[in-house]
Formats: C-alpha cells, sequence, structure tokens
C-alpha cells in the first residue's frame, strides 16, 4: 500500500516517517517549496520539524497530481483548506484517512463529510488521538484512534501504518472521532487561558471536565458514540493539548489569559491553532443542535476580543446545577 500525504507540515512529515517504517515507498505533497526542497535533498524539514532525519524513501512534491498513484492518502492540512486541496486532488476510489481535525467555516461540516462531497467513490477513515508530532517522530511510544466503517480497510490501514511505537486502534465510530478532535482543540485554548491568567490546577481540572460533558453532549447530538470520545481520540486528546505547551492551541490560550490580542497572537504563529478556526463554528453548530456549550460560548468571546476578566466572571457567575 503506497502512502501519499497531504500536508508538509509538523504532524504529515511525522506521519510520512511513520508510514516509511521498513523503507515503504512514502510521497508527501507540501505546498512550500523550501520543505519540498529540504526533503529531498537534507532529509528534513528544517521548516517545521527540524532535527529529526527522515529515511530516504520519503520523497516530495509540490504537485498534487503526483500523488494520483497512491493507494491511499493521508489529509493532514489544516481543517478549513481540505476542501481547496482536496478539489484539486485526483482521488480517484482511494481511500482518505483524514488527519485535520475541525469543523469547515460556513458549512458546518465535519471534515469527512467535505471529504465524501467530493470524493463520493473514496472510502474515509480517521486518524485521531493524542499525537505531538515531534514525539510522534522521535519514535516514542503513541496511541491512536483509527475510525472506519469499513472494518476490514481499517485493519488494513492500521496494519500499514502501526508498529511497535505507534499503536492504532480500531474503530468504527468515524463521526466520533472527528468530533473528539475538533471540540479538544477549542477546549485546550480554555485551559490554556486558565494557566495564562494564573487560575490554579483546581480551575484547570474543572475545566477539563466541564469540557468533557459538554464534548461529550455535543457528540451525542451528532451521532457519536460515547466510548468514542471517552477514548484516545476524544479524553485522550483532550488531556494531552490541556495540560501542555506543546499544544499550539494552549499555547494560544495562554497568550489570551496573559490580556494578549487573539489578532496579534494568530499572526505571530508559524502553525496553525486549529482551536481559534473551529471555535465560531462550532458555537454555530451547538445552537444548531441545542446542546449547552458555555466553555465553548467563552472561548469564542476572548478570541473576539472581549475582556478576560469579564469572560471568567461571567463563568462563574453562572447558575449552580446537577452534575
Amino acid at each position: 500500500m503506497k502512502i501519499g500525504i497531504l500536508g508538509g507540515g509538523a504532524w504529515g512529515t511525522a506521519l510520512a516517517q511513520v508510514a516509511a517504517r521498513g523503507g515503504e515507498p512514502v510521497l508527501l505533497w507540501a505546498r512550500e517549496p523550501e520543505v519540498v526542497a529540504s526533503i529531498n535533498h537534507a532529509h528534513e524539514n528544517s521548516r517545521f520539524l527540524a532535527g529529526i532525519a527522515l529515511p530516504a524513501s520519503i520523497h516530495a512534491t509540490g504537485a498534487l497530481g503526483d500523488l494520483a498513484g497512491c493507494d491511499a492518502l493521508l489529509v493532514v492540512v489544516p481543517a478549513q483548506h481540505v476542501r481547496a486541496v482536496l478539489a484539486e486532488t485526483a482521488v480517484g476510489a482511494s481511500p482518505l484517512v483524514l488527519c485535520a481535525k475541525g469543523i469547515e467555516a460556513g458549512t458546518r461540516l465535519l471534515v469527512g463529510e467535505v471529504a465524501h462531497a467530493l470524493h463520493p467513490r473514496s472510502p474515509i477513515a480517521v486518524l485521531s488521538g493524542p499525537t505531538f508530532a515531534h514525539e510522534v517522530a522521535a519514535g516514542q511510544p503513541t496511541a491512536v484512534t483509527l475510525a472506519c466503517a469499513d472494518e476490514a480497510l481499517g485493519a488494513a490501514l492500521a496494519e500499514r501504518l502501526g508498529g511497535p511505537a505507534f499503536r492504532p486502534y480500531a474503530s468504527t465510530d468515524v463521526i466520533g472521532a472527528e468530533i473528539g478532535g475538533a471540540v479538544k482543540n477549542v477546549l485546550a485554548i480554555a485551559c490554556g487561558v486558565v494557566e495564562g491568567a494564573g487560575l490554579g490546577q483546581n480551575a484547570r481540572a474543572a475545566l477539563i471536565a466541564r469540557g468533557f460533558a459538554e464534548m461529550v453532549r455535543f457528540g451525542l447530538a451528532r451521532g457519536a458514540r460515547a466510548e468514542t470520545l471517552s477514548g484516545l481520540s476524544g479524553l485522550g486528546d483532550l488531556v494531552l493539548t490541556c495540560s501542555s505547551t506543546s499544544s499550539r492551541n494552549f499555547s494560544l490560550g495562554m497568550g489570551l489569559g496573559q490580556g494578549k490580542r487573539a489578532a496579534d497572537l494568530l499572526a505571530d504563529r508559524l502553525t496553525v491553532a486549529e482551536g481559534a478556526f473551529t471555535a465560531p463554528v462550532l458555537r454555530e453548530a451547538a445552537a444548531a443542535a441545542r446542546v449547552a456549550m458555555p466553555v465553548v460560548e467563552a472561548v469564542c468571546d476572548l478570541l473576539a476580543g472581549r475582556d478576560v476578566r469579564s469572560v471568567i466572571d461571567a463563568l462563574l457567575a453562572r447558575p449552580l446545577t446537577r452534575e
């Protein structure tokens, strides 16, 4: 199974390295010419994953048409760019493994729904879980959810990508895996705000628990299974990204908690903090599904420029209720 990677950022490069284990050929598409050149000539992605040596079996290209011969494509471009990239990609009936986490602005579609609309003949799988790219690339132990409605295809993809340090756990709940990854990015911003504002560990733990309750409410309303949201692609990913500055979303929240402007923080970033784009779309989707998500609402207010103290005070002033 020849693997193609759509996206030459840190996560796409780390997944290319996973797929190339054992000398298997992998073709990686990157938009940036300097990334293509760095991978092909220096065997390193010096812009997004510096210091990690890449095997020679990874070849980079800037031409989407080159991926036409791949047996499966891992889609690792930011969620808001998936439609544009897939619209230009000749997929045929190859499986699409979605590794982007988010909800499309305007349509409120999950990434899998966008992919299916563009390529209805392609089976859809979702790879999601607690994954920092630099740890995966360094070969540190990692476990993920690999969700696919076709169990045989899911097993084949897990066999192709799995190894001693990278363990995909099978699921058929594609929607649940997607929702966990999208919602946790927004909640990670909220936890970063707690850290940046100096509100303490008690507050962060409470926020993770209450945020997870929001994730479950929304997920169930959209057809996800509770056990998926409690697994690697939901709670597992939430715990990781809500507790480390290696998380782009957590770091963004820290800056907001310190009183910095969202526009300045987002302009000064090499890579995308997906939660900033997902938050307002998630708020709309939650309202449409009649699901209360006060933590998500608070993140949206902060991203829109509302004062940190007033947003925190509003959350703390909510009426007490049953857990």
